[in-house]
């Protein structure tokens, strides 16, 4: 029992699991519909915490789709079936449509980043 001990070996620097701060996100989208109005800390805290448990529901839902799928990647359809069965009715029918006209959006962007290195 004596005299050695072992090395204690260093653990690698783990980076803290990243934590979207959604307040920001809610604060401009209340400017665009109400630019004069103002929210509370605490009706703050309320609204993020119903951003928190949406996005969890989703991404819930949309894992066990994938699950039951054979393809190894999630899709923007396993996310738009997911959208449909979480929310209702006329509500996720309005989600689906935002939802799609940010990704033609978002590819749009990009598309034109790619032309842009091709001309170098």
């Amino acid at each position: 029992r004596g005299g050695k001990k072992k090395p204690v070996k260093k653990q690698a620097n783990k980076s803290k699991p990243h934590a979207t701060n959604w307040g920001g996100y809610v604060l401009k989208l209340l400017k665009q519909v109400h630019p004069t109005m103002k929210i509370s800390k605490q009706a703050m805290a309320v609204m993020v915490s119903c951003v928190e448990d949406t996005f969890e529901r989703i991404s819930a839902e949309a894992g066990n789709l994938h699950r039951r799928g054979d393809s190894k990647t999630l899709t923007t359809r396993d996310i738009q079936s997911a959208v449909r069965l979480v929310f209702p009715g006329e509500l996720s029918r309005h989600a689906v449509s935002e939802g799609c006209k940010a990704v033609i959006a978002f590819k749009g962007g990009q598309e034109g980043d790619d032309d842009e290195e091709d001309e170098e």
